[in-house]
């Protein structure tokens, strides 16, 4: 467990890297290290941030001298359990109408795909919750299917819609805000990713997996309401749900 490295992030943080790949074996190691700092306990551990290829830890140095978490990491990575799908499985629903997803056809002709076959493609595969970043509660999914990997738009929109689900590169996001963005929309989610006043906030972690259910417009714009008026619920291993009148 020797192939990684701690740098110094200002006074108040350290970043350990694990390597330059984006993969689901590196991202487990990420998640393991996170998981055995947070279970220490350690006075002074502020919190853990996993990334694609690295995990940021936040301290206090006036109680956790960085001496002293350097040593904790050290020890943590002599003996670092890795266990994959240790996350949550989620099923989302996704409307991929073109009323809502703007990119869709554009996606299809850069693809050699048709829309239809574009959605399949989407919606077939579970993907893995890398990080949250960029927007509160924000999931980079990977991996996306190879046949859609695409580089972003050469001109970004200036907004998209809050729910928008979007494609580059090998990844895939929902964004829960209204944002700017250069990646392709493919469709819209009705779900809400960030809850002020929650715990946590983010309804989603890395790790988790999560599968899209394509749902009709019709039926994107009924839960969308009720997402609205703070009705609908969404619990892992299963889709959306109206909370009980």
């Amino acid at each position: 467990m020797g192939d990684y490295t701690v740098l110094q992030a200002g006074d108040t943080a350290l970043v350990v890297e694990f390597g330059a790949s984006v993969d689901q074996r590196l991202s487990a190691r990420v998640l393991a290290l996170a998981r055995r700092l947070d279970e220490a306990c350690l006075d002074g551990l502020v919190e853990t941030v996993p990334t694609f290829r690295s995990l940021m830890v936040h301290y206090d140095p006036l109680v956790l001298p960085l001496a002293a978490l350097v040593a904790c990491v050290e020890r943590a990575m002599r003996s670092l359990p890795i266990a994959e799908d240790v996350g949550r499985q989620w099923r989302l629903p996704a409307c991929y109408d073109p009323r809502v997803a703007p990119d869709l056809d554009h996606v299809a002709l850069r693809t050699g795909l048709s829309p239809a076959q574009v959605i399949e493609r989407h919606s077939s595969v579970p993907y893995h919750v890398y990080m949250l970043g960029f927007l509160p509660g924000q999931p980079y999914l990977g991996d996306l299917p190879a046949e859609l990997a695409l580089a972003r738009r050469e001109t970004p929109r200036a907004r998209i819609p809050a729910g928008s689900l979007a494609i580059a590169g090998t990844m895939t996001c929902i964004f829960p805000l209204e944002t700017p963005c250069g990646w392709h929309l493919v469709g819209r989610s009705p779900i809400a990713l960030w809850q002020r006043g929650t715990v946590g906030g983010a309804l989603l972690a890395p790790g988790d997996k999560v599968s899209f259910e394509p749902v009709s417009l019709r039926e994107y714009e009924r839960l969308a309401a009720k997402a609205h008026e703070g009705t609908l619920r969404i619990e892992p291993e299963g889709i959306a749900t109206e909370a009980a009148a």
